[in-house]
């Protein structure tokens, strides 16, 4: 009997350690609420006791108070994970909000939110009163920082940070993730204004990078923030994309792309017919965003459709995986 209670009380301190303390927040302000009232719904809440996640009707939210529109909860779930969710007004996945694609986590077509709990502090985590269906708390705006750290050597055990006059200047404290190899990123709420702040291999004032005088602030990279935004990931200590990797490959196979820029279209045409290859186009965050495979031939239109003014990347490897070429392609 003694083992069985000492052996219940180490599980229980167990838990007690890797656990956090996280809320979250929803903004009704405005939107008649279901009379099933405010749920959330996500990867967490088995953690929580339930016995599946993404259970919609299950995890009830709560008015903080009769003179506020604010629903929420505080849960205590194991920290140094991603979590993903939704808030539902209702108990349906149906009545889910339709989250904005800046706050999406945004690969492989996933359209939920995202949190990322990088610590194991007393305090509690909390990112803001989100409005429901909308990408920020009221009255502030989303900015998702990127950076691209595929140059380095490696990266920091701690690993990548931000800091900046928006969060203190603090290194230790805003953590980015990394949903696709080499690329961190992290999602911020500010209000509107010019605001200074690095990237960091580490979590030290010592790990901070060196910014190019021609695209630095004081010493340090700057953004206006007037909208919800999502920034180019910018090599670490450098102005723009990294030389190699998401930049530019040297092709193995001679290829012409014209018009650059494109308006509605653009067209890829090789010196020789090629085997079956298969052709992607991803995004400056390395989402893909169009394929097409087993093309064979010496020419190759490419239409716009529904992709956004911007830059992309078209990457060609054959069956074998070997990468022919890769190379920009801007929609203006």
């Amino acid at each position: 009997m003694k083992k069985l209670v000492l052996s219940l009380l180490v599980l229980a301190c167990a838990l007690q350690v890797s656990a956090k303390k996280v809320k979250f927040a929803v903004d009704m302000t405005g939107i008649v609420i279901n009379t099933t009232g405010m749920h959330i719904s996500g990867d967490f809440q088995t953690e929580i006791g339930l016995q599946n996640d993404w259970v919609s009707d299950s995890t009830s939210l709560f008015q903080e108070s009769a003179d506020t529109n604010i629903y929420s909860i505080v849960v205590d779930i194991p920290a140094f994970r991603l979590y993903e969710y939704k808030f539902l007004n209702g108990d349906q996945f149906y009545e889910a909000e339709f989250v904005p694609v800046e706050s999406r986590v945004g690969y492989n077509f996933d359209d939920n939110r995202w949190l990322y709990v990088d610590s194991l502090g007393d305090d509690t985590t909390f990112v803001g009163n989100i409005v429901f269906a909308a990408n920020a708390p009221a009255n502030l705006f989303l900015l998702r920082s990127l950076v691209d750290m595929q140059n380095l050597p490696a990266v920091d055990p701690a690993g990548v940070h931000l800091a900046g006059d928006f969060q203190g200047n603090n290194p230790a404290t805003t953590y980015l993730y990394s949903f696709t190899p080499g690329i961190y990123e992290v999602i911020s709420y500010m209000a509107a204004g010019t605001y200074e702040y690095k990237f960091y291999n580490g979590n030290t004032s010592g790990a901070a990078e060196s910014v190019p005088s021609t695209c630095a602030s004081n010493g340090n990279r700057f953004v206006d923030v007037t909208k919800d935004s999502v920034m180019t990931p910018y090599c670490f200590s450098e102005c723009g994309l990294c030389a190699i990797g998401i930049n530019e490959y040297a092709p193995k196979i001679a290829y012409s792309l014209y018009p650059v820029p494109a308006a509605e279209s653009t067209t890829i045409e090789f010196e020789h017919a090629v085997a079956p290859v298969q052709i992607t186009i991803t995004d400056q965050n390395g989402k893909i965003v169009r394929t097409y495979n087993g093309f064979a031939g010496s020419k190759m239109n490419i239409e716009r459709g529904n992709l956004s003014k911007g830059m992309y990347f078209i990457s060609v490897k054959n069956y074998s995986g070997e990468r022919l070429l890769q190379t920009k392609l801007i929609f203006e």
